[in-house]
């Protein structure tokens, strides 16, 4: 974490994408895709074997870009500002067709053929947020939604050394389809702002409310 505790140090951050729920953008067709013209998803029929021996079926959704030589399929990231003030997680808004709104999410990305979570995820940061940084620790790989698809990911927990000049002006690379807007919120707060911000229309990913609602526990328990 960052061993520096003057306040220069912590420029407010300056993205160039606001995104609030009037956005323009918005799903203006929905219609059923065809096998042919998936990129991204597939959808499967699994046939099973239930615990008494009963053949079953399964419809589930798989990714088509999980590398080959990967188990895993994507990354999220925890990026934790340690600040005079109190410790910040990095968060970012990013309109999501699926959902047809803004989401409260945290950096995330998928990996590329050849990368490990922890290099994928210093990739994603940098493209996405603009901040170098250093890899603490990976959790074991998680799954999002059992019930319906087999995507996963793991979370890195990065550590942003705010002393360096590239993370005192930010310069992302986002790609042509990518509209991003990076902000911060005190992990203390998180979980008042997760209400807050669904209040105001957003959708709030889980991966962030799973956070918030941890360290809640963790107040009310004192672990």
């Amino acid at each position: 974490m960052i061993a520096r505790s003057d306040e220069s140090y912590f420029p407010p951050v300056q993205s160039k994408m606001v995104l609030a729920p009037e956005s323009e953008a918005k799903v203006i067709a929905t219609e059923p895709l065809p096998d042919s013209e998936a990129v991204w998803t597939k959808l499967v029929k699994k046939i099973y074997l239930d615990p008494k021996g009963i053949t079953r079926t399964w419809e589930s959704a798989e990714r088509r870009t999980r590398p080959k030589a990967s188990g895993i399929d994507g990354v999220g990231i925890v990026a934790i500002l340690e600040k005079p003030t109190g410790p910040e997680v990095v968060l970012q808004k990013q309109y999501r067709p699926p959902l047809d709104k803004i989401v409260i999410e945290l950096p995330a990305g998928l990996i590329d053929e050849g990368e490990t979570a922890e290099e994928a995820a210093v990739r994603e940061l940098k493209e996405e947020t603009g901040y170098v940084c250093e890899v603490i620790e990976s959790s074991p790989v998680m799954f999002n939604d059992p019930g319906f698809t087999n995507t996963n990911l793991k979370m890195v927990h990065v550590s942003v050394d705010m002393s360096l000049p590239q993370n005192q002006n930010l310069e992302p690379e986002l790609e042509e389809n990518e509209f991003i807007e990076v902000f911060h919120v005190k992990l203390v707060d998180l979980w008042e702002e997760c209400i807050r911000l669904e209040k105001e229309g957003y959708a709030i990913d889980a991966r962030i409310a799973n956070l918030a609602e941890g360290i809640e526990i963790a107040k009310k328990f004192r672990l």
